[in-house]
């Protein structure tokens, strides 16, 4: 099956990802049939493959700059916020509960 062998023996070297678009081009390329985008995405699934998921983690990835920055940057973010009770920027108005 074309889609075992991954997107990067079709052409797509930049990540090993299926895209519904991509299976589209590949199945017009190899079959010569015409598919939508959104047939193609439900082929996939039927298929049991994952669309837009990488198999795998980046090579570049680099585990020690991801821990320094969740405990150093995440962890200065994840407090700030708006205080509790603070006003909406909103100019709706409150919904009204009346009975």
């Amino acid at each position: 099956m074309y889609l075992d062998e991954g997107p990067a023996a079709h052409g797509w070297v930049e990540d090993q990802v299926w895209t519904a678009a991509r299976v589209v081009k590949l199945i017009g390329e190899k079959l010569h049939v015409s598919y939508s985008v959104s047939d193609a995405a439900r082929l996939i699934h039927r298929l049991r493959f994952s669309p837009q998921v990488p198999a795998r983690r980046v090579a570049e990835r680099d585990e020690h700059a991801v821990t320094v920055w969740r405990e150093a940057t995440w962890s200065e973010v994840e407090g700030q916020g708006r205080p509790a009770g603070a006003a909406s920027a909103s100019r709706t108005r409150r919904a009204s509960h009346g009975g």
